[in-house]
């Protein structure tokens, strides 16, 4: 039962961490186009969706390798490997392991110097994090030792929770912004936009490439040099070409009776 409830409560912090990245994520893409990620209306699902782009960040892989490596020989003992090679990777997790306090120091040490470790502030908070976890091992415990009382221990999963928590923020929003940038870089590959309109648009400037097909035309009024952002209930969020973020607004169409929207290749790199 105990380890039902183990399983439960794992699966429920990882469920909330996901849905909690998924939403640094998406924030802080769409903030970077002037766009409010809540207005929009993203689901849970599509927010856990977007926070499987943070699966392979070296903040995670130095989190995992920091959690296996005192677990090793247990894993050669398993393999059957010669008893040379178990002991010695015995010997290297119980240093590690013991070495807690060292990896808790320095990120101490590197959160001193934040201004200076851009864009890799999220190594200090993991380094106290996988130091408070590492702690928490046998292999970190002396032999023979008492055992932590439960309240130290439960406090400092509950501080290397925390610190994973603002691990997840900072990696989550850095990505964010990362991709935006680039999208904001190849704008031209994006799925290009023709609106059409039976009335001329206010649009603010300086805006796209607007004509006028004439009074017999139904929709009157054709706008091109447009790419798509996204498109969410009949709702299309435009970029002109050539968009800056320090200037450019972001369009907001809403599709309905009086115009249409066409939907064309974006210009291809070639290969």
């Amino acid at each position: 039962m105990d380890l039902v409830n183990s399983a439960v409560g794992a699966t429920s912090f990882v469920g909330g961490l996901m849905l909690y990245a998924g939403y640094i994520y998406t924030n802080a893409y769409f903030g970077y186009f002037h766009l409010d990620s809540l207005a929009m209306g993203f689901s849970t699902f599509e927010l856990v969706m977007r926070s499987l782009r943070l699966a392979a960040l070296p903040a995670l892989e130095v989190m995992a390798l920091a959690l296996v490596v005192p677990a090793i020989p247990r894993l050669l003992i398993a393999m059957q490997l010669p008893e040379r090679h178990i002991r010695r990777m015995r010997v290297l997790g119980r240093a590690v392991a013991r070495a807690y306090l060292g990896f808790v120091a320095t990120g101490v040490g590197l959160m001193m110097l934040w201004r200076w470790i851009q864009p890799f502030a999220w190594s200090a908070p993991l380094l106290v994090a996988a130091g408070l976890l590492l702690s928490q091992t046998s292999a970190a415990a002396p032999a023979g030792g008492p055992r932590k009382p439960a309240w130290e221990r439960a406090l400092s999963l509950l501080a290397a929770g925390l610190f994973l928590i603002w691990v997840v923020a900072l990696v989550a929003g850095q990505l964010g912004r990362q991709d935006a940038h680039r999208d904001a870089d190849q704008l031209v590959r994006r799925v290009a936009v023709v609106v059409l309109s039976t009335e001329r648009l206010s649009i603010a400037p300086p805006g796209p490439r607007v004509e006028d097909l004439g009074r017999d035309a139904h929709y009157r009024y054709r706008y091109s040099g447009l790419r798509l952002l996204i498109e969410r209930d009949h709702r299309y969020y435009l970029l002109r070409l050539g968009w800056k973020k320090a200037t450019d607004p972001t369009y907001v169409i809403e599709d309905d009776d009086t115009m249409r929207i066409e939907l064309r290749p974006g210009t291809q790199p070639r290969t």
